[in-house]
């Protein structure tokens, strides 16, 4: 583990057995450079539990799926008013649950150097049209190879993925839309990347992320990304789940709550 010092912070006496855990234990997570704290987004349950692993963390960094650089530089000084903080971001319309969900994320981790990582949908969109390193490339001025962008997925593994992006949207998306589904969560993956491992350099670490849970996937998402690039650094990744993701579940550790009432996510797809 690189980031030695965070490490000896925040060692336990015990580290916890990977699979699922209690909320509870999110006060005592084990050790790690980088600490990945993935939601389902419309869930406040899962905002709380993210709350209580960052008040215990006290990460040096909290890197956000939901803001731009352009937005977490905009956060003022006193984030305690959620509404001005809103307002000074410029959080509300942009398709992100209500701010107030978000906002005791905020002040769990007063300290923390907030960082934005958000890659917007206007600049996502690129990669239906133009090769996905350029687009990497273009945006952050970075190699794609660091990040394995330079690279086809394997035909197994891109047919996987493939099928989980049409799942995830009802299985009512045109085929011919699916690899540019795929190439856009692997721009955003590597977006997170490349946000946490500059706040590592920048802080010394920990750093958490609030992301979706799609991104904390070991196999597919932000830590095989980071695997790739910087292999030495520790990387823990926990769930917030709606359902029991079993026992292959490709996370260190996952809690799984009560569904949040919504309507039918697929209804839209079939009017």
């Amino acid at each position: 583990m690189r980031y030695c010092l965070a490490a000896l912070i925040l060692a336990l006496p015990l580290p916890l057995s990977a699979g699922p855990l209690t909320p509870e234990a999110l006060d005592v997570l084990p050790a790690s450079d980088v600490v990945i704290l993935g939601e389902v987004h419309d869930n406040p349950a899962h905002h709380t539990l993210q709350a209580r692993a960052v008040e215990a963390l006290q990460p040096a960094a909290l890197v956000w799926e939901m803001m731009t650089p352009e937005q977490a530089a905009r956060l003022p000084e006193d984030l305690r008013d959620a509404g001005a903080v809103d307002e000074a971001i410029g959080w509300a319309g942009r398709g992100w649950p209500d701010f107030a969900h978000y906002h005791p994320i905020l002040l769990a981790a007063p300290g923390a150097r907030n960082v934005g990582a958000e890659v917007p949908r206007e600049q996502a969109r690129r990669v239906f049209g133009e090769p996905l390193p350029e687009v990497f490339s273009d945006l952050f001025g970075l190699s794609p190879a660091r990040f394995g962008l330079d690279r086809a997925l394997p035909p197994q593994d891109q047919a996987a993925r493939e099928a989980l992006q049409a799942v995830a949207h009802c299985d009512a998306l045109p085929e011919h839309l699916l690899p540019g589904m795929v190439a856009a969560q692997r721009l955003r993956d590597a977006a997170l990347a490349q946000a946490v491992l500059a706040a590592l350099d920048e802080t010394g670490g920990p750093v958490a992320v609030i992301t979706g849970w799609g991104h904390a996937r070991r196999d597919t998402g932000l830590p095989r990304k980071l695997a790739l690039a910087e292999p030495d650094i520790g990387v823990l990744s926990v769930a917030m789940l709606e359902s029991d993701p079993g026992p292959e579940a490709p996370f260190d550790h996952w809690i799984v709550t009560a569904p949040h009432p919504r309507e039918d996510p697929c209804a839209a797809f079939g009017e």
